[in-house]
């Protein structure tokens, strides 16, 4: 009986991880915005912080389903990074106006989001 409570939360606590990427993503999004405003940051610079922010994002992220998921820390940390990316890649194909994504650029973000996602759950 509770290994079928404790299956049924794991959802649940995946979407609460997700959540919690996002919103450290926002933050740091919001402060990166800040520092262009204010230092006049260059386009490498820029672009160099959102791989860092998104690194940060699913590290957070996987960290905190590491936590939750007492077993197997990595494979839950890499499942949100990838959950990560997943809705990271839904969301710029809807926002494009050009239909066609670089496939370099979306491999490179998978790629970051599932190490940081795996090392948040490697370091819970």
């Amino acid at each position: 009986m509770e290994q079928t409570i404790s299956r049924g939360t794991k959802p649940l606590q995946m979407i609460k991880a997700l959540f919690l990427a996002y919103a450290v993503t926002a933050v740091l999004l919001l402060m990166l915005a800040f520092l262009l405003y204010k230092m006049e940051l260059g386009e490498s610079q820029v672009n160099l912080g959102i791989m860092v922010i998104y690194i940060v994002s699913c590290l957070a992220g996987g960290f905190y389903m590491g936590r939750k998921g007492k077993m197997r820390r990595f494979l839950w940390g890499m499942g949100i990074g990838a959950g990560y990316a997943v809705f990271l890649q839904a969301v710029t194909m809807l926002t494009e106006r050009q239909g066609t994504m670089d496939i370099k650029e979306a491999a490179m973000t998978f790629f970051l989001c599932i190490l940081g996602g795996g090392l948040g759950g490697m370091l819970s």
